[in-house]
């Protein structure tokens, strides 16, 4: 009988020797935060801010002599990054009732220049987003980058042209045409 405890006895030590294990562990955690976003706009190319909504639109500086057929005005958008802000792209957009008024016979063209100065010889420069030519309501199909930071601008020049073919029923019309640089934040 002695015998038998004493196998229960070392059976028991045996069970819990078996049940006892070295461990170990690693413990982990992450911060995270989102970054901003935001561009700003300037008609000169140097005095930049921000245009948020229609109220406070940026003017183009076209000439102000009234347009007669065959008269080509050329204009300056730059775009960029507020600091801080992430990277982005920005796409050019059209309103569609910038075919009211005088709109209907306008026609014009966007391209994006590499200096601050917007004129023919600059536009014909240029690397094309909106075909010379086209109705005033079309928008850019492709986005330009836009690095984070104020890194970088973007500098549309715009061509908008009375054609030489424009109708009597154009004298006196006027319009205000609007665009929107459409910014959109890109993952690095």
């Amino acid at each position: 009988m002695r015998a038998l405890l004493a196998s229960g006895l070392v059976l028991g030590v045996g069970g819990a020797v078996t049940l006892a294990a070295w461990n170990d562990s690693e413990h982990s955690q992450a911060s995270f935060s989102a970054g901003t976003f935001g561009i700003e706009g300037a008609v000169n190319g140097t005095a930049f801010s921000e245009h948020p909504s229609q109220a406070t639109t940026a003017t183009m500086t076209f000439p102000a002599t009234p347009m007669v057929p065959g008269t080509t005005s050329y204009a300056m958008l730059s775009v960029r990054t507020i600091n801080p802000s992430v990277a982005g792209a920005s796409l050019l957009t059209a309103n569609a009732a910038n075919s009211g008024g005088l709109g209907q016979y306008l026609t014009y063209g966007v391209r994006t220049i590499a200096g601050t100065t917007c004129n023919a010889t600059t536009f014909a420069a240029g690397t094309v987003l909106v075909t010379a030519g086209s109705p005033l309501t079309t928008g850019a199909t492709a986005t330009q980058a836009l690095q984070a930071n104020r890194g970088n601008q973007v500098n549309y020049c715009f061509a908008v042209t009375l054609p030489a073919t424009a109708p009597n029923a154009a004298q006196g019309l006027a319009l205000t045409a609007r665009w929107e640089a459409v910014g959109t934040a890109a993952a690095p």
